[in-house]
């Protein structure tokens, strides 16, 4: 069984990389580069592949193990650096998804480090720039930072006359804004799992030291007098969470809240009877409450355990996500073409594929 590297939660790919190569001297980074139909991940999915082990994962099971193999084989050079394999995985690996993946595989060294350096700044900053890296004909790996623009978020493309294939991603990550008020026991269960989806977050509490240590990558924390007055300088379209020590502070923030408007989603830890309350106060203050998901999380869970309460919240989260991480395409069948140029007539799947990568 190959082992699982560690990487700290919500890490984006060049920053897991350079992390790894600092006591591995090669690193294959593989890429779940295009799909038709159905697959175990979506486009974009990428692990890193070193001698002793892996850190992320394009789906798991036997895609995930073949890719393994074909990365060790990278790794002990064999003479290429890069290769673009295709999998049907219905036909060649027998799982019943039953859709077709390109996996992008490349070899990355001490030597690709002034690169990494800065396809890792552009990914921490969410810089608007994208890696375009070329297979030649001979396995060689070429690549270059390139402006973004409006370039979509993967771009896959090969020539079937030699054999060569270019792939362009983009190192800015689509994040929604999401302000979590309250670093309490819930709060201290969910902000790490929130990290690891598609939120950029921002942790709000009154009380100093109240965070906990070690937190993922991409969580901003913020020790304020007044967290109300911090919503004069909160995006448009935010989704926020209101679960602080202090409900008369709750209360506050739902007020504002409303009169600003402009948020996508407002939850609200609590019982049924404070929701109840909540919504008349806010009825005689002349707002309306009802947008106001309280209790927050998805229904038919029962336990108040922390972690619990968590998974129902980042639950509830996820299902009035916009589909975002991939571009759905129809099943690509036994007669697919995607290698012509115009992509396959028959199954109407295109040659470049897009999607979210993280």
């Amino acid at each position: 069984m190959t082992p699982i590297s560690r990487a700290t939660p919500g890490t984006p790919w060049p920053q897991a990389l350079l992390e790894l190569l600092a006591s591995h001297a090669v690193v294959v980074r593989v890429v779940l580069a295009g799909l038709r139909g159905s697959a175990p991940r979506e486009a974009g999915a990428t692990m890193l592949v070193s001698a002793d082990g892996s850190v992320g994962s394009i789906g798991g099971g036997h895609l995930e193990w073949e890719a393994t193999q074909a990365a060790r084989v990278l790794l002990d050079h064999g003479g290429r650096d890069g290769a673009l394999l295709r999998r049907r995985l219905g036909e060649h690996l027998a799982q019943c998804c039953g859709g077709v993946v390109d996996l992008w595989l490349e070899r990355w060294t001490a030597a690709d480090r002034p690169l990494l350096l800065a396809a890792a700044a552009a990914a921490a900053d969410d810089l608007p720039q994208l890696l375009d890296s070329c297979i030649d004909a001979d396995g060689g790996v070429h690549r270059q930072l390139l402006p973004a623009a409006a370039a979509a978020p993967l771009q896959l493309a090969r020539d079937e006359g030699d054999g060569s294939a270019r792939l362009r991603q983009r190192l800015d990550v689509l994040r929604l804004p999401l302000w979590l008020f309250g670093a309490g026991h819930v709060g201290q269960a969910l902000a790490p799992i929130l990290a690891t989806l598609p939120f950029r977050l921002r942790w709000i509490d009154s009380r100093p030291g109240i965070f906990p240590a070690g937190l993922a990558a991409g969580i901003e924390t913020c020790v304020a007098d007044d967290p109300v007055a911090l919503l004069a300088e909160a995006p448009s379209a935010g989704r926020y969470l209101l679960m602080t020590h202090d409900h008369p502070l709750d209360y506050a923030l739902c007020q504002a809240l409303l009169r600003r408007g402009d948020a996508t989603f407002i939850g609200m830890i609590g019982s049924a009877s404070k929701a109840a309350r909540f919504r008349a106060r806010l009825a005689r203050d002349g707002l309306d409450g009802q947008s106001i998901a309280c209790p927050v999380g998805i229904g038919g869970i029962r336990s108040k355990l922390p972690a619990a309460i968590a998974v129902s919240v980042a639950a509830q989260l996820l299902q009035g996500l916009n589909s975002i991480a991939t571009a759905a395409q129809p099943s690509a069948d036994d007669g697919c073409h995607l290698d012509q140029p115009q992509g396959c007539a028959r199954c109407g799947s295109a040659r470049v594929a897009t999607a979210a990568v993280r």
